[in-house]
């Protein structure tokens, strides 16, 4: 007889994570190593990766670490191909790698990042990661997925893809306005667009794609924004990085076979407002 923890089991089974070795890219290859998967930990450098790959095998989970620019298409195929041939199939993957200024310090608020003045660089950067390399990271996986009729797809949205920074949890008294940038509302809404548009494509198969939408998580944010954070969530606080670990395993696994092109929010009631 199968049960509930049976259906949450990623036993024998391969995963992609990009963005493997960021605040929740990490929790999401311990949480699928766990679970029983062979976790592929993907960073834009090996270097980045293979801290958190070894830990996972030191813990005596099934990890490995690869180095994939995800805006080039050839590398992302290429990883794909090699997930196939190492493990024999290719079950999930989880679109975690992106531009995000509160996480990425090479990316960091630089200026006020009005929109008015937004550079046209920029944008396209982020674009470029946020958005291309998640259709392309989708493709290639989706490609072996046809090959064996089944697979999940986990799209990594945010909270700000469902509704407009509020802008005004990022003042600092006496310090000049600094913004959320344009391009993380735009590009995580359409992640929410191409999770869709994945599900529909495989109608009728046993290739499901759906998103995950986080609300804010705590990275050692200062006092003030942490208060003004809080008192717009409805829970209270800023969510744990552990707290979206339930729910990405849940798409991975054959515990969600019957969900696809939907958005499970995590966000401590912040859109429910």
């Amino acid at each position: 007889m199968t049960t509930i923890f049976d259906k949450f089991s990623m036993q024998g089974k391969s995963a992609l994570v990009t963005g493997g070795a960021g605040l929740l890219g990490r929790e999401f290859c311990r949480t699928l190593a766990e679970a029983g998967a062979r976790v592929y930990v993907a960073e834009i450098s090996l270097a980045l990766a293979a801290p958190v790959a070894e830990e996972l095998v030191k813990a005596g989970y099934q990890a490995k670490a690869v180095g994939v620019d995800i805006t080039q298409p050839a590398v992302v195929r290429q990883v794909a191909e090699q997930i196939v041939d190492e493990t024999g199939h290719f079950d999930a993957v989880v679109n975690s790698a992106a531009l995000d200024p509160k996480f990425d310090p090479t990316h960091a608020f630089t200026g006020n990042n009005a929109f008015e003045d937004y550079p046209l660089k920029s944008w396209q950067e982020a674009v470029d990661v946020n958005l291309t390399g998640a259709f392309l990271v989708s493709q290639a996986a989706a490609r072996e997925m046809v090959k064996q009729g089944k697979g999940s797809i986990i799209n990594i949205c945010s909270m700000y893809g469902l509704v407009g920074p509020d802008q005004r949890i990022y003042e600092k008294p006496g310090q000049a306005q600094i913004y959320k940038p344009v391009y993380y509302p735009v590009t995580k809404a359409g992640i929410l667009g191409l999770t869709r548009y994945i599900a529909t494509y495989y109608a009728g198969t046993q290739i499901r794609a759906n998103a995950l939408t986080p609300g804010g998580v705590f990275n050692n944010n200062d006092e003030l924004f942490l208060k003004q954070y809080s008192a717009r969530a409805v829970m209270g606080r800023m969510a744990k990085k552990d707290e979206m670990n339930g729910a990405v395993l849940f798409l991975a696994s054959d515990a969600s076979s019957y969900m696809t092109g939907s958005n499970l929010v995590v966000d401590g009631g912040w859109t429910a407002w």
